[in-house]
């Protein structure tokens, strides 16, 4: 069986330099030899940070009700931006979004201005102008996205993504 192996090995081999005598070298040679070498085999084209991100996301579009979507587009661009965030949690893609959950609830400045932002994002999906809320005024019953709506529902994804990542950190 070993004997047969070599002779099919050599004979693929001799195949193989044939082929590639009259073949010029070039970049797509090259890598198409090195995929053949099996360096690039198992090999995921997506980055590892892709992948914690779109991990993230994606329990958060399960856990989050968010009909309009605007609140969950919001929240994709700012995990793809904090990329140093995620990639410190990339074996624990929903550590990651806790953290970035936490970021966004522990300053109320960048809440307010998460908050705005969905409201825009809101506005160009509607094609109708934002109800941005204003200090001291009260808010407009009509308004998708709140302060308090946001927060709430970003605390509920929060508590959510950290039981979540619990339960997965504690299993063997």
């Amino acid at each position: 069986m070993n004997d047969r192996k070599q002779r099919d090995g050599s004979r693929h081999g001799a195949i193989e330099r044939e082929i590639r005598a009259d073949r010029k070298f070039s970049l797509a040679e090259a890598i198409g030899r090195a995929a053949d070498g099996g360096h690039l085999q198992g090999a995921s084209p997506v980055t590892l940070l892709e992948q914690a991100q779109t991990t993230a996301m994606q329990f958060a579009e399960r856990q989050l009700d968010d009909p309009d979507g605007a609140l969950l587009t919001l929240l994709a661009r700012t995990v793809r931006s904090s990329e140093p965030i995620m990639a410190r949690h990339l074996d624990q893609p929903l550590a990651g979004l806790v953290a970035v959950i936490e970021k966004l609830l522990g300053r109320e400045e960048w809440l307010v201005d998460f908050v705005r932002d969905v409201d825009a994002e809101w506005g160009r999906r509607y094609q109708e102008p934002p109800h941005f809320e204003q200090p001291d005024q009260p808010t407009d019953p009509l308004d998708p996205y709140t302060l308090a709506s946001v927060r709430t529902a970003l605390q509920q994804l929060l508590a959510a993504a950290r039981a979540t990542a619990t339960r997965s950190s504690t299993r063997p």
